[in-house]
């Protein structure tokens, strides 16, 4: 495989481009939603599509462009993938929930006892919903297909 253009090595090239739409739409998306530019979004976790999963997934599908799906590779990389998208979906997002519910309980503490026992609000917005875990994958997939002719080279 000759080298990539970004970080001399194409499998990377495209993977990065993949993680980038899908941390873009976030911050666009965010505009919309929002009704505010919030440059943040472009490095953090959680939200619509997961960028994780747009991430691996296109890692899975380049190497199966370029080695073949046939390849240990290959079942090294969609192994992986299974891994990551099965913790965005499972594990982060149930620790998001937990987060919210801690949230709720310091916020409901603190106005009965007049004080706050911690000032900084847990992060919510750690894992994905099924569809956005779902969203990113196809994502990560389309990319790595745009890109076959790169990658093949």
């Amino acid at each position: 495989m000759q080298s990539g253009i970004i970080f001399g090595n194409r499998i990377l090239d495209v993977v990065f481009v993949a993680w980038f739409i899908a941390q873009f739409y976030k911050v666009v998306s965010s505009i919309f939603l929002e009704q505010k530019f919030n440059i943040k979004r472009l490095w953090e976790t959680g939200g619509m599509p997961s960028s994780h999963s747009s991430t691996v997934s296109s890692l899975t599908t380049s190497v199966g462009i370029a080695y073949g799906m046939e390849s240990p590779l290959f079942a090294i990389a969609i192994v992986f993938s299974g891994i990551v998208m099965y913790d965005a979906a499972g594990i982060r997002r149930a620790a998001g929930k937990h987060a919210g519910i801690i949230n709720t309980l310091l916020d409901k503490f603190a106005s009965r006892i007049g004080e706050r026992i911690h000032d900084e609000r847990l992060k919510e917005l750690l894992g994905h919903t099924p569809f956005e875990v779902l969203a990113g994958a196809a994502l990560g997939i389309v990319v790595s297909l745009m890109f076959t002719s790169y990658i093949q080279v």
